[in-house]
């Protein structure tokens, strides 16, 4: 992994000339923050990280994308010089995850929410547009739907047109995320469950039977035409450009970033603007955040000034500079007090 490898490295530099390399538990680990999570918070955190290097005062973190899923498994891993500062997520923390950080010895973690994003179903700029509504995701997407019988079956439909014949006579092909992102975490509770439950057998099974709702709601088909396209929301970028009949799965940001390419399809006829995301009009939004880990603060120099850059007004605000680049504000209230979070650094309670 790369951040286990620049460590590597420089402890190989220190050995041979003669600096000394401090180890966990004194008071400077290294000099530079580590940061991992997101692929959708990411160009907001390296943005930021741009801002708070530009400043002069520390260097700027070294950000790696890695999913939101696998940057909780970094930062959990424990706590010293080679393990992460900070994760960014583009889901809250499970309790689960929680109990892994406090096995490590990560007991004190610092949730601040940044803002909110919406989850967007793109194509390419040059294809017809769909409207679709949750259920016709769902009826694309889910390993299993209800037979004639009301018995489930594996996903028989191979075009949007057998899913909804409104809907195109076009191949099922959607490109988006691994189970190890949070976009995916989403995508699967927000745009899948909200599909399932519009019918009204499946509502009624999953709400007498709990344990059936990610089986039969959130499991994806593994038949082509859901395709993991991996972490990097940029290559379903440029695997859309050049093929006008799939749709991808990411966040809105990157949308924002390629409007002259890429087109959002509207979801129960709300498009995905910075307008209808703001205003929760838009049904596939989710709220994002990163954790601080609290024992490295004073170890790594920067944690708490980075943690307040990425609070301040210029940095999340509506007229914010991370607004220019997809970020939907938090209403004002919601910011005031997660700034507070930022400067008292309260431990997170879930």
């Amino acid at each position: 992994m790369r951040i286990k490898s620049t460590l590597r490295s420089s402890v190989l530099m220190a050995a041979c000339t003669g600096v000394v390399l401090l180890i966990p538990g004194q008071a400077q680990a290294r000099d530079q923050i580590q940061i991992v999570g997101s692929s959708t918070v990411y160009p907001f955190a390296t943005t930021v990280a741009e801002e708070f290097g530009r400043a002069g005062k520390f260097k700027a973190p070294v950000i790696e994308s890695t999913g939101t899923g696998g940057g909780f498994k970094l930062f959990c891993g424990g706590v010293g010089d080679r393990f992460a500062d900070i994760s960014n997520a583009s889901r809250r923390i499970k309790k689960s995850e929680v109990e892994t950080c406090a096995a490590n010895g990560v007991k004190e973690i610092v949730e601040i929410k940044i803002g909110y994003d919406g989850i967007v179903l793109a194509s390419s700029s040059g294809a017809k547009p769909m409207n679709l509504t949750l259920k016709d995701i769902f009826t694309a997407l889910a390993r299993q739907v209800p037979g004639k019988d009301g018995q489930m079956i594996n996903n028989p439909n191979k075009t949007w047109k057998d899913v909804n014949a409104d809907l195109p006579d076009m191949k099922i092909r959607v490109l988006g995320p691994p189970p190890t992102s949070g976009t995916r975490d989403a995508f699967a509770e927000l745009a899948m469950e909200g599909g399932c439950k519009a019918y009204s057998e499946l509502k009624e099974l999953v709400k007498k039977d709990e344990k059936q709702l990610k089986p039969i709601c959130h499991s994806l088909r593994e038949d082509g035409a859901y395709v993991e396209a991996g972490e990097n929301d940029n290559l379903i970028v440029q695997k859309l450009e050049a093929d006008p009949t799939s749709l991808g799965v990411f966040g809105y940001s990157y949308l924002e970033q390629n409007q002259d390419k890429l087109q959002g399809n509207p979801v129960g006829e709300v498009k995905p603007t910075f307008d209808n995301i703001a205003s929760g009009t838009y049904p596939v939004s989710r709220p994002l955040f990163f954790y601080v880990k609290k024992a490295h603060i004073g170890m790594v120099p920067g944690i708490v000034e980075f943690t307040a850059e990425f609070a301040s007004e210029r940095a999340w605000g509506q007229e914010g500079y991370l607004t220019g680049k997809g970020l939907i504000p938090m209403p004002d209230a919601e910011r005031q007090k997660f700034a507070e979070d930022a400067k008292t650094l309260p431990n997170l309670a879930l």
